[in-house]
């Protein structure tokens, strides 16, 4: 898969700017704050819906101006699809998928696929369990609608859970509870179960990909920390169980203690935990390696990758890393993002040079 071309209009620093992209690597360069990560996190709204730099959407919208919107056009195996989204003052956007409009951001998902890189995306290793299961969610929603509706119905019914066990009526949480759980098992065994089969695929990919990029220095290793295993039917069983059992903690703390919203994954190098003892230059390698795991991943469900999205990632790489990189995506459409990038790290492989200045495209060399 690759995004053929990206027509921005009043988002971020861009009044109005169509990217054509080649079907390989495309390098975005310019100085720092010209609109190279602006157009790179464009893309990725349009494989998700969702933003890895804002928290609320109309922050997209250019200053001054009352709607932005964006609209892409990409190429599968299976045909060519447009997506375009229009975001406003009101925080409400809505999106297109081949000039229809859709009501529901599950119809979003599946049309474009990608993976997206950049130094914030070392909390994946550095910070909470949340960024860890956000990593696994955004991955598994793009592959799988059913996922995305799964999630959302268990996100719901654990708020309703989380509201009763705030009652101050024991006797009403503990006869209402039941029905509650019953609802809750069903929908956590269909998002622990696809957790677990995606961390078992991508696991020895990310142990490969790591020796790549380290050179054979260091063993990766990744383990997910749920508990449940099995088929969704011992997972529902066996959580309901939990739950159970675990009634009057849940009671006492007023919420829900266990579940796919506590999962938790993970990583060691050379049986250490790269989170504790870690340098910040391995947690980046670690990280790195866990996304060329992901598009693999994209690749076996598929058949074709993702787009790649790489924002910042060769400034913070030593040159041996970064031309390991360069050979690690060059199956796939990688859009690149730097200040500066090394000849010498490129060598003789086709690239689309696209250089930014303030919003707009100065220059385009292939």
């Amino acid at each position: 898969m690759y995004i053929k071309n990206l027509t921005l209009t009043n988002f971020r620093n861009y009044s109005e700017q169509e990217f054509e992209f080649a079907n390989g690597l495309n390098l975005l360069s310019g100085a720092n704050a010209q609109g190279k990560t602006n157009a790179a996190e464009a893309i990725f709204f349009l494989c998700t819906g969702y933003s890895p730099r804002a928290n609320k959407d109309k922050i997209v919208i250019k200053n001054g101006e009352e709607c932005a919107k964006i609209l892409g056009k990409a190429q599968s195996i299976y045909g060519e699809v447009s997506v375009g989204i229009n975001f406003y003052k009101n925080d409400n956007k809505e999106i297109y998928v081949n000039g229809l409009k859709v009501l529901k951001i599950g119809e979003l998902m599946g049309n474009i696929h990608s993976v997206f890189f950049n130094p914030s995306e070392l909390k994946l290793v550095q910070e909470s369990p949340e960024d860890r299961r956000r990593f696994m969610n955004i991955s598994l929603c793009q592959k799988s609608k059913g996922y995305f509706y799964a999630l959302s119905r268990y996100n719901k019914i654990l708020s309703q859970r989380n509201n009763l066990l705030k009652e101050p009526d024991t006797y009403l949480i503990k006869e209402t509870l039941p029905i509650w759980d019953e609802q809750l098992s069903k929908e956590a065994s269909k998002i622990i179960k696809a957790r677990n089969e995606f961390l078992t695929e991508i696991s020895p990919i990310a142990e490969e990909k790591h020796a790549m990029l380290s050179n054979g220095k260091e063993k990766l290793t990744m383990k997910t920390e749920s508990g449940y295993y099995g088929t969704e039917e011992e997972i529902a069983y066996a959580l309901k169980q939990d739950l159970k059992m675990g009634l009057d903690r849940d009671i006492r703390l007023g919420f829900t203690s266990i579940g796919p919203h506590r999962d938790d994954i993970k990583f060691t190098l050379n049986d250490m935990d790269v989170r504790v003892y870690g340098s910040q230059g391995q947690q980046r390698t670690v990280a790195l390696s866990i996304k060329l795991a992901e598009a693999e991943s994209f690749y076996n469900h598929f058949g074709e990758y993702p787009i790649m999205i790489l924002d910042d990632v060769l400034s913070e790489l030593d040159k041996p890393r970064q031309r390991r990189l360069m050979g690690a995506v060059e199956k796939m459409q990688t859009i690149f993002t730097a200040t500066h990038i090394d000849r010498s790290v490129i060598k003789d492989k086709p690239a689309r040079r696209i250089v930014i200045e303030n919003g707009k495209i100065k220059s385009v060399k292939d």
